[in-house]
């Protein structure tokens, strides 16, 4: 039983970060914290699938002549790799106009409490 927890320790790691990022999500009032939380979920999700497609002992998808080609469990799949660092950059940007808009709203309500925002706007 401990091996199966001491050998999967990434993804206890990820479910850690998911459980962050949605208490962060859900339970804060403040509109910064909610985006941090969001971040911080987005990363889980990433790590969950670097998680995934990681081996122990593979090699790149490069042709080998030492490795022989019919052996294709040698090789990493770089797709999950490839996608997720097309996620960070996208998170990045989205994250950038998230904090972007908040300083707007902070600048025009002068609150970035989701409670007094709302009272403000009605």
């Amino acid at each position: 039983m401990l091996d199966f927890f001491t050998g999967h320790y990434a993804y206890w790691f990820t479910i850690l970060l998911l459980c962050i990022g949605v208490y962060g999500i859900l339970f804060k009032k403040n509109l910064i914290k909610k985006t941090i939380g969001l971040a911080i979920l987005q990363i889980s999700v990433v790590l969950y699938f670097v998680a995934i497609a990681s081996k122990w002992d593979a090699t790149v998808p490069v042709l080998d002549p030492n490795i022989p080609v019919d052996q294709v469990a040698n090789y990493l799949n770089p797709l999950p790799h490839t996608l997720m660092l097309t996620a960070i950059v996208v998170g990045v940007a989205t994250l950038g106009v998230a904090f972007t808009l908040l300083i707007s709203v902070y600048n025009r309500y002068e609150t970035l409490d989701e409670q007094e925002l709302i009272d403000k706007i009605q």
